[in-house]
């Protein structure tokens, strides 16, 4: 079965958003995770949360990995998009904007930009950049419930946001393996190990 070949049929990408948009529409209510944390302020602190989290951390390099798979421009952009929106998802979390189960959003972005690495997907760059633009949003917002109980909220962030893109750049390192001989069906393999995880968080996030 040759996986890269498949990977560009477009129903692979309407099966994942479609996944995507109805978990999100079936368990829309008030996020509730990530809230009143009490964390510690400071640059220091916020370069190593994303590394506490196996969720965030996954996602991160995902980011990374499938933009290396997708090549250029977005193996540059969908770095730069990430935590750019990020920023603006945490702003929400900050102003307690409604958003559906930030749970759900995250163990979906796991689980969806898994499956893309793992069906080597392929699609526009809008469309790439919709994908982890609206999965930034989630991130963002959970981090950014914490950040009004941060000592030091513009460090932490500062901090916090330097390590996510620290990440990306992990996810692109392993994705441009994929060029050397036998290693695209491993970092492919990889993909798939991501999704299944992300599946488990998100059975977690709607209490199954």
């Amino acid at each position: 079965m040759n996986l890269s070949r498949q990977s560009t049929r477009p129903v692979h990408v309407a099966a994942l958003l479609a996944v995507s948009v109805a978990m999100l529409v079936t368990f829309a209510n008030p996020a509730m995770a990530h809230t009143g944390t009490g964390l510690p302020g400071g640059f220091v602190s916020g370069f190593e949360h994303p590394f506490t989290g196996l969720d965030h951390l996954l996602a991160m390099i995902s980011v990374g990995l499938w933009g290396a798979f997708l090549g250029r421009p977005l193996i540059y952009t969908l770095p730069v998009i990430f935590p750019v929106v990020m920023v603006g998802g945490a702003a929400m979390g900050m102003f307690d904007v409604v958003l559906p189960p930030v749970e759900i959003g995250i163990a979906l972005s796991v689980m969806v930009l898994g499956g893309c690495i793992a069906l080597a997907v392929k699609v526009p760059v809008w469309a790439a950049s919709l994908i982890v633009g609206t999965f930034a949003v989630f991130h963002g917002y959970a981090h950014g419930r914490e950040l009004p109980s941060a000592a030091d909220p513009i460090g932490y962030s500062i901090g916090f946001v330097l390590a996510t893109g620290s990440l990306h750049v992990v996810g692109i390192g392993i994705g441009l393996l994929k060029d050397r001989s036998g290693c695209a069906v491993a970092t492919q393999s990889l993909g798939v190990v991501i999704a299944i995880v992300g599946a488990w968080f998100l059975k977690k996030a709607i209490g199954l």
